[in-house]
This record gives structure tokens, C-alpha cells and sequence, in this order.
């Protein structure tokens, strides 16, 4: 089995002791930050990258939606420049820079702020990063830490106006964004899924102690899953409770319906996490299995050679016969060696057949 290429793990970063409630650190590896905006409405769509914010003014003023998207997170400038810009608050501001892989929901007088883990696979080694997003009257502000996402459909839908999303208002923008986001754990899921029958299948047929890493790599990806899982859940029911007020009723079902699947997930991510524990018992009892038939097969041999090296040591003691009758008299058989040969093969052979009979050794006896 190919060893598996090891996930590569993120510290989060915090800020010193004693820092300011609202303050923009940024990671000087981090990628620098690249803006784009979609500004739509029912009839028309513009679509390009942002150099500054006052091309918003206009954009803001003609459009019923405006989606704003920020691929990495290594420009504070431009962060605090778009914050500025729609009023965001600085607390708000500094969860986009603290990436710490779990989802909340933040409630403000004038806007929304809504943290997901977003999840792919990258040579089948899992991938976290989280998505910020803000919710305001007209707009939608997306805050990604690399370029690449899961939106793709959702801008084609933009694009061609497929749906309601054209007709809708920004709250349906958002919905259609963390439908996208929760869509995206299922594939990964399914992954796991066939890597869990998978390796069940090997650890039956022929278990190998290299599966012991697999199994526990698994296990790892499967409590990040649960980790990013579970607080989303949490965030979802809060937002159907107390951030109801962001979104219309024709909305409202569309987000009950990510609460179902996020549920779903839920479910899926826990019983994944049973069959990677139940994984572990199978290797054990596979392990065990194995080393109990390579015991019965030694103790086999070792029963079977008992007689014979009995047989073989009595003859080997060298009495000499003709000190009394009673002393080996075989000695002196012209025969005496092939007699030994053919009572020893005989014992063998004898004991062979028992064993086979009583199942212990071959295909086990069935008893009518």
C-alpha cells in the first residue's frame, strides 16, 4: 500500500497579550489580496476585479445586489479600506484575520457576519479554510484566505440568470453561498466513505500493520470534519433564530433547508467516525486471527514431531544388546532401520488424518 502524503497542519495565529479590541494582524506569508465584484439585478450583470472602493459608489447606487469577493487575506490595507467603506465592525474585521477553522454568527445593527469552514481534498489529503462573510442591506462581502472556491455554479447562475438568484434580494445571495459551502463536505465525505469500505475490505482479506497509519490519519480527518461540522450546525440554527430579520420569507425555507443538511452532515460525519474506531477492533482481530493460524500451524508441527523424536530418541540411546535380553534386542535386526523409517511415516501420517479429521488442520469438519 502507498504511503499517504501527511496533511499539513495550521497553527493559529494570536495576537499578544494586551492587544486592542479590533486590531488587523496579518500573516506576512499570506497571500496578498485580490478583489473582484458581481453586481447584478434582473436585467443586467457587471462583473470585474475592484482596484479601489470608490468604484463601488456607483455600483451600490445602480444595483439591487453587490457582491464583493476577497481572495487572500495578507493586504490589511485593502481590509480595512472595505470595512471602512461599508460601515463593518472592527471586531468583525479581526475574526476575517483570525482563522481559527470555526464557524459563528455575529449580529450588528446594519449587517451580518457569518463564519463557515470551507473543506476540499488535495491529493486526498484534506483541506480547511475558512469563509467570512458579511450580509448587509444590498451587498454581500465574501473574505476567502487563497484563490479557488465552491462558487463557481453560483456565479454561472448570476451570469445566465438561471433560478431566482437575478430576482432575488442579497439575502438570497447569501443563501445560495453557504448552500454552496455546506454542498461542498458531501463529496469530501464520500471520499472518506469509500476509503473507510475500502480498507475495510484489505484489513479482512489481508491486514497489514502499514493500515495502522491509515487508520489513524482517517481518524484525525474525520475529527477536523466534525470540528468544522458541528459549530456550523450551531451557527445555522442561530442564524434561523435571531438573524432571521436579514433574510426575506421566501428565503427563510431555502436556509431550514442547509440547517437539514448541515444535520445531515452531522450524521454522516458521525457514523464515518464509528467506522473508523470499528476499523481499528477489525485490525486487531484480524492481527490476532492471523497470529493464532501461524500458532496452529507450529503447534501442528510440533505435535506431530513429539512421537518421533520419542521414537528416534529411544532407538538412538545405544544399549548394547548383548549385555541381557532386555537390552534393545532391535539393535541387531537386519531390518531394524526401515521398520523405524516405516513406524515413524506410519505415526505421521496417522496423526495427520486425526487432525484433518477433527478440523483443526484444512477446511473445518461439518457435522451432518
Amino acid at each position: 500500500m502507498s504511503q499517504r502524503p501527511k496533511r499539513k497542519r495550521s497553527l493559529r495565529r494570536r495576537q499578544p497579550p494586551g492587544t486592542a479590541p479590533g486590531t488587523i494582524d496579518v500573516d506576512p506569508s499570506w497571500l496578498k489580496s485580490k478583489v473582484s465584484v458581481i453586481a447584478y439585478g434582473p436585467d443586467e450583470v457587471v462583473e470585474r476585479p475592484l482596484t479601489g472602493t470608490k468604484e463601488l459608489e456607483p455600483l451600490l447606487a445602480r444595483f439591487p445586489v453587490v457582491w464583493i469577493n476577497v481572495d487572500g487575506l495578507g493586504d490589511a490595507d485593502v481590509l480595512r479600506e472595505i470595512g471602512a467603506a461599508f460601515k463593518l465592525h472592527r471586531l468583525a474585521l479581526e475574526d476575517v484575520v483570525d482563522v481559527s477553522k470555526r464557524a459563528k454568527v455575529d449580529r450588528f445593527p446594519d449587517h451580518l457576519y457569518i463564519a463557515l469552514v470551507m473543506v476540499s481534498l488535495s491529493e486526498n489529503v484534506l483541506v480547511t479554510e475558512q469563509l467570512s462573510l458579511f450580509l448587509g442591506k444590498n451587498f454581500v462581502i465574501t473574505f476567502q484566505e487563497r484563490p479557488g472556491d465552491g462558487f463557481d455554479r453560483v456565479r454561472e447562475r448570476i451570469r445566465g440568470g438561471k433560478g431566482l438568484i437575478r430576482k432575488a434580494d442579497s439575502g438570497y445571495l447569501a443563501y445560495a453561498l453557504l448552500d454552496a459551502t455546506i454542498d461542498g463536505y458531501f463529496p469530501v465525505l464520500e471520499h472518506f466513505g469509500e476509503r473507510l469500505e475500502a480498507l475495510e475490505d484489505s484489513l479482512v482479506a489481508s491486514p497489514d500493520t502499514n493500515m495502522l497509519s491509515e487508520i489513524h490519519g482517517l481518524r484525525r480527518e474525520l475529527v477536523v470534519m466534525r470540528r468544522a461540522v458541528w459549530p456550523m450546525r450551531e451557527a445555522l440554527n442561530f442564524l434561523l433564530r435571531e438573524g432571521s430579520d436579514a433574510f426575506s420569507l421566501e428565503t427563510r425555507p431555502y436556509l431550514n433547508d442547509c440547517y437539514d443538511h448541515a444535520v445531515q452532515l452531522m450524521d454522516l460525519v458521525e457514523n464515518h467516525r464509528e467506522m473508523a474506531s470499528g476499523l481499528m477492533d477489525v485490525y486487531l482481530s484480524s492481527m490476532s486471527n492471523r497470529m493464532n493460524e501461524v500458532m496452529k500451524v507450529l503447534t501442528i508441527m510440533s505435535t506431530i514431531f513429539i512421537p518421533l523424536t520419542f521414537i528416534a530418541g529411544i532407538y538412538g540411546m545405544n544399549f548394547d544388546s548383548e549385555a541381557g535380553p532386555w537390552n534393545m534386542p532391535e539393535l541387531k535386526s537386519p531390518f531394524g532401520y526401515v521398520v523405524c523409517l516405516a513406524v515413524m511415516v506410519t505415526v505421521a501420517v496417522v496423526m495427520v488424518f486425526y487432525y484433518r479429521r477433527k478440523g483443526w488442520i484444512g477446511m473445518p469438519r461439518r457435522d451432518p
